[in-house]
C-alpha cells in the first residue's frame, strides 16, 4: 500500500515532464538534487498563490516547494470563455499547472469547492465540511512533508474573503494535528504523521500602500527579498512571478515583471522560534535521514561537478546515485510511508539523467481517444543524444498487446523507433477528472480513493514504461504517457494526452429547454462515434407528462470521429415542472450510453474532455413576453443570449462594428452582457449611441460590470457607482421596494416563490449613490446585514427605459432556474 502511493506519485510526476529542460534549468535541477527542504504554501484560491516567492524558494533555495489551494477556483467568473462551475476548476487547474511550469512549484488542491464570494470563515467552513478539508489539509501535509507551511492570509479576517480567512484558519489547525497519529488514523495507512518545524504568516499590506522596511507591524518579522535576480535563469523572482501570474488567463490576472527589491515579511505563528531564516535549524541535506549521507555527497558531487558544456560526463554519478537510492529504499527505515524522499528522488535523478544524455522518448499514438476493449497503435521513438552507451531493453504497459523487448544499442543521435498495439480492458474507465467521477456535495467534491486526494490531476490514463541499460549493470525505467501528436500550421507541434473515451458521446443542443407554454419544442441531440463503423438506437428520455416523438431513432456510424444528430419533438404538460430529458445510445451488444462531451480547448493549455451525463433540465414555465428581437453586447462570456432565446426571442450579438454601424431601432431591447462595460473597449464610444436608442424609446439592459477598468465611470445616463456589495446567500429573502413597479407585474407576475431554487448567490458589485432619477425595485442582504437596494435600478429616460441590474442572471437563467426566467423577460419587455 505505502509503495503504491509514492508509486502513483512518481508516475504522475514523471509523467508530466515532457519538454527537456534549458540548460540554466538543469543546472538549477542539478543544484536540487541534494537537498531535501521542502516549503507548502496555502491559500484559497488558483490567483492567491505568491508566485515570486513559490519560484524564489524552487529555484534559489532550491526547495521543494508547493501550492496547496483549497478550492479550483470553480466560483468565479471566467474572462474568457463561458466555462462556469466544474468546468471553470478544470481550466483553472490546467492555468495553475502552467503557472507551477513556470515558477518551478508543484500543485496540490483540497476537494473544497469555490462556492462563491463568502463574507466570513464560518460560513465557509459550514459549507466546505470543516472536518472533511482540515483531513484533505492535513494529508497534504503528511504527504508532502513540509519543513515549513506559510499561509498566505492571516486568521482575523483581513483578508476579506470567507475563503481567504477559512484557508488559513485550517493551515493552522493542520500544522497542530498533521503530527498527531490520533487525528484521521484512516490516512495512516498511506502516509505517516508529519510534524513541519514552523508556520509563517506572509504577511503584506491591507492597503494600497506596501509596507515599508520601518513599518512597526513588521518589526519583528522575517524578511526575504522576492527581487534576488537569479543569473542562471537571467530573470529575478519578480519577472517570473509575472509570467507565472499571467498564465491565469481566465482570472485576468496578468501581472508586472518586477524588478528591484521586493521585500516580503513573514510573521511566525507557531513552531519552532526562527530569528534570522525560515529554515533556521532545517537540515537540508540528506543527512538528516539514516543512511543518506553516502547517497547526498554522490549528489553534491554531481552538482559540484557538472560541466554544462558536456553534461553527459554527470551521467555516472547519477546512475551511482539511483544504486544509492535503491539500496535505501530497501532498508525499513526508508518506509515510503514515513519517507517519500526516495520516490521523490528518484524522480528527479531520473528527470536529470535524461537531459543530461538528451535522452529523447517521444511517444505518438494513432489517436488522441480510445474506448474501453478498443485498440490503439502507439509508437515509441528513443533518440539518446550523448556518447553514453545506453541500450534500449523494452517497452512496456500494462495494456500493451504485447510489451516488446527491443535489445539495440542507443548510438549517439540515431532514433530507434518501436510501434506498438495498445488494448484496452473492456471495463476500463472513461478519463474523467478524479474529482468529477461523483456528484459533489454543496462544498465539497466526492472523491472515494484516498490516494487521489490532493492531486491537480489524473495519473495518466495509458503509461507507458521504457526500460534502458548500459554495460555496467544499470537498469533504469522512464515512465511517460500515452500521447496523441499532431502538427498545427500556427502554433506548431502539439500533444494532448490519450483520452479513455465513451463508445458514443450524446450532447443535447441545450443545457436547459423551457417551455414558456405548452406548445412543443424540438430538442437535437448531437452524437460523436469514437468507435468503428457501428449501427446504434438513440432514444431521449423524460417523466411522465411529457410525450417524445419519436420514441426512439436508428443511426449508422461509417467510421471513428462520424458525427450525427437526431432530432425529437418535446411536448410539456400543462402544469409547471422541472424534470430532466436524457439521452441514450444502445449499442448492437446492447450496452447503454448516455455521456455528453464537453471539450475545453484554449491556447495556453492542454486540452481537456469532459464527460458528464446527457442531460438537459426542461423546464415548464409560463412566461409572457413584449417584443420579439433583441440585440446583445456579449461581455466576458455568458450564457444570457441563449436564455432569451429559449423563450422565444430572436437574439442578434452585436459585434464591435455593429456598435457603431448597426441600425439599433429595430431592437426591442438591447442587453449588455456581464462585464461588459470592464470588456468591450468600443462601448466608450458607443454610450452615446445606446443611450440615443434609450431616448428615442428603446429599452437598455446593463447586466453588473466591475469596479475595476470601466471604459465609462458610470454606464448609465444618469450617475450611479458600482460597490463591492454583493448578497452571497442564495436564499437570502428578496423585498420588493415597490410591490406594483412594473418589473414586478407586467407582463409576468412576480412573487417571492421566483426567488426560489437560486444558485450561489443573489448577486454581485450593486450600485451605491445612485442619482435620485433612478428607482429601486429590489433590496436583499445577507444574515445580520444591513439592506442593500442597489442591485437593480430602474430609470425613464426619455421615451425609454435604461435598466442596471447586478442579480446574477448568467448564473440562475443557464441553471434553469423558472423565476429568473420570468423576470429577465420583465425587464427585457419593460416599456
Amino acid at each position: 500500500m505505502f509503495r503504491r502511493i509514492a508509486t502513483i506519485l512518481l508516475l504522475l510526476l514523471c509523467a508530466s515532464a515532457f519538454a527537456a529542460p534549458d540548460a540554466a534549468q538543469l543546472q538549477i535541477a542539478i543544484r536540487k538534487l541534494p537537498v531535501v527542504g521542502s516549503a507548502m504554501y496555502v491559500a484559497a484560491h488558483p490567483d492567491d498563490d505568491n508566485a515570486a516567492l513559490i519560484a524564489y524558494l524552487a529555484n534559489e533555495r532550491l526547495l521543494r516547494t508547493a501550492y496547496l489551494s483549497m478550492t479550483r477556483g470553480d466560483g468565479g467568473q471566467n474572462l474568457i470563455g463561458d466555462e462556469k462551475g466544474e468546468l471553470l476548476g478544470v481550466l483553472r487547474t490546467e492555468e495553475l499547472l502552467d503557472s507551477r511550469r513556470v515558477d518551478g512549484g508543484e500543485q496540490f488542491f483540497t476537494r473544497a469547492i469555490d462556492f462563491g464570494f463568502s463574507k466570513g470563515p464560518a460560513e465557509t467552513l459550514q459549507i466546505w465540511g470543516r472536518e472533511t478539508i482540515l483531513a484533505d489539509v492535513v494529508w497534504n501535509i503528511r504527504r508532502f512533508q513540509p519543513d515549513v507551511i506559510i499561509t498566505r492570509f492571516p486568521t482575523t479576517g483581513e483578508g476579506g474573503h470567507g475563503h481567504h480567512t477559512a484557508s488559513a484558519i485550517l493551515a493552522g489547525e493542520a500544522f497542530a494535528q498533521a503530527g498527531d497519529p490520533s487525528k484521521f488514523p484512516e490516512q495512516l495507512r498511506y502516509v505517516a504523521p508529519w510534524q513541519p518545524k514552523r508556520l509563517f504568516f506572509n504577511r503584506f499590506s491591507f492597503g494600497n500602500r506596501p509596507l515599508a522596511p520601518d513599518d512597526p507591524a513588521v518589526a519583528k518579522s522575517l524578511r526575504i527579498d522576492l527581487g534576488t535576480y537569479n543569473p542562471l535563469l537571467g530573470r529575478a523572482y519578480g519577472e517570473i512571478a509575472g509570467i507565472s501570474r499571467t498564465m491565469n488567463k481566465s482570472q485576468g490576472t496578468g501581472g508586472p515583471e518586477r524588478k528591484g527589491s521586493i521585500l516580503n515579511y513573514f510573521d511566525l505563528l507557531a513552531g519552532d522560534p526562527a530569528t534570522t531564516d525560515v529554515l533556521e535549524g532545517v537540515d537540508t541535506t540528506l543527512s538528516r535521514y539514516a543512511g543518506g549521507d553516502a547517497v547526498g555527497k554522490i549528489l553534491q558531487q554531481a552538482a559540484d561537478t557538472f560541466d554544462p558544456r558536456s553534461p553527459q560526463k554527470s551521467i555516472p554519478l547519477l546512475l551511482q546515485a539511483l544504486d544509492g537510492l535503491d539500496r535505501l529504499g530497501a532498508t525499513p527505515a526508508w518506509n515510503p510511508r514515513a519517507n517519500p524522499w526516495i520516490a521523490i528522488k528518484r524522480r528527479d535523478v531520473l528527470e536529470v539523467l535524461r537531459a543530461c544524455a538528451g535522452l529523447s522518448i517521444d511517444v505518438s499514438a494513432s489517436d488522441s481517444s480510445v474506448i474501453p476493449g478498443g485498440e490503439i497503435p502507439i509508437s515509441v521513438t528513443v533518440v539518446n543524444r550523448s556518447d553514453y552507451p545506453f541500450n534500449l531493453q523494452m517497452i512496456a504497459s500494462r495494456y500493451a498487446n504485447p510489451g516488446k523487448g527491443v535489445g539495440k544499442p542507443l548510438k549517439n543521435n540515431e532514433p530507434i523507433k518501436t510501434d506498438l498495439s495498445f488494448k484496452m480492458p473492456d471495463d476500463m474507465a472513461i478519463s474523467q477528472p478524479y474529482w468529477l467521477q461523483k456528484a459533489p456535495g454543496k462544498g465539497a467534491y466526492t472523491v472515494d480513493n484516498q490516494e487521489l486526494i490532493g492531486l491537480a490531476e489524473n495519473p495518466p490514463s495509458i503509461p507507458i514504461a521504457v526500460t534502458l541499460d548500459d554495460n555496467q549493470f544499470h537498469t533504469i525505467i522512464f515512465t511517460v504517457p500515452a500521447v496523441y501528436r499532431w502538427v498545427d500550421p500556427i502554433r506548431g507541434e502539439q500533444t494532448r494526452p490519450v483520452d479513455v473515451v465513451p463508445e458514443v458521446t450524446a450532447n443535447l443542443d441545450s443545457k436547459v429547454v423551457v417551455f414558456p407554454d405548452t406548445q412543443p419544442k424540438t430538442v437535437t441531440v448531437a452524437l460523436q462515434n469514437f468507435s468503428g463503423p457501428t449501427a446504434a438506437t438513440v432514444r431521449l428520455t423524460a417523466p411522465a407528462g411529457f410525450r417524445i416523438d419519436p420514441p426512439s431513432a436508428p443511426v449508422n456510424f461509417d467510421k471513428k470521429g462520424d458525427e450525427a444528430r437526431v432530432t425529437f419533438r418535446v411536448t410539456p404538460p400543462a402544469g409547471e415542472t422541472t424534470a430532466a430529458l436524457a439521452a441514450e445510445v444502445e449499442m448492437p451488444s446492447g450496452k447503454k450510453v448516455s455521456k455528453s462531451l464537453t471539450t475545453i480547448d484554449y491556447p495556453h493549455i492542454t486540452p481537456q474532455r469532459i464527460f458528464n451525463d446527457a442531460t438537459a433540465k426542461a423546464v415548464r414555465v409560463t412566461v409572457k413576453k413584449r417584443g420579439s428581437r433583441i440585440g446583445y453586447i456579449m461581455g466576458s462570456g455568458d450564457e444570457v443570449a441563449e436564455a432569451l432565446r429559449q423563450i422565444g426571442y430572436e437574439v442578434t450579438l452585436l459585434s464591435d462594428a455593429d456598435l457603431e454601424r448597426a441600425d439599433f431601432t429595430k431592437f426591442d431591447a438591447i442587453v449588455t452582457g456581464v462585464r461588459a462595460y470592464n470588456t468591450r473597449k468600443r462601448l466608450k464610444g458607443a454610450q452615446p449611441k445606446l443611450l440615443d436608442y434609450v431616448k428615442d424609446g428603446g429599452t437598455l439592459v446593463v447586466q453588473y460590470n466591475t469596479l475595476q477598468e470601466l471604459v465609462i465611470e458610470s454606464p448609465g445616463p444618469y450617475p450611479f457607482k458600482i460597490s463591492n456589495d454583493r448578497v452571497t446567500v442564495e436564499e437570502a429573502p428578496v423585498k420588493f421596494v415597490k410591490a406594483d413597479h412594473p418589473l414586478l407585474t407586467a407582463p409576468n407576475k412576480i412573487t417571492a416563490a421566483d426567488f426560489e431554487g437560486w444558485v450561489q448567490e443573489r448577486g454581485l458589485y450593486f450600485t451605491r449613490d445612485w442619482d435620485p432619477r433612478y428607482e429601486t425595485v429590489l433590496a436583499s442582504n445577507d444574515p445580520g446585514e444591513p439592506e442593500k437596494a442597489g442591485g437593480e435600478l430602474y430609470a425613464r429616460y426619455g421615451k425609454g427605459i435604461y435598466i442596471y441590474t447586478a442579480y446574477d442572471w448568467f448564473r440562475e437563467l443557464p441553471a434553469g432556474v423558472p423565476g429568473a426566467y420570468k423576470l429577465f423577460a420583465n425587464l427585457v419587455s419593460a416599456k
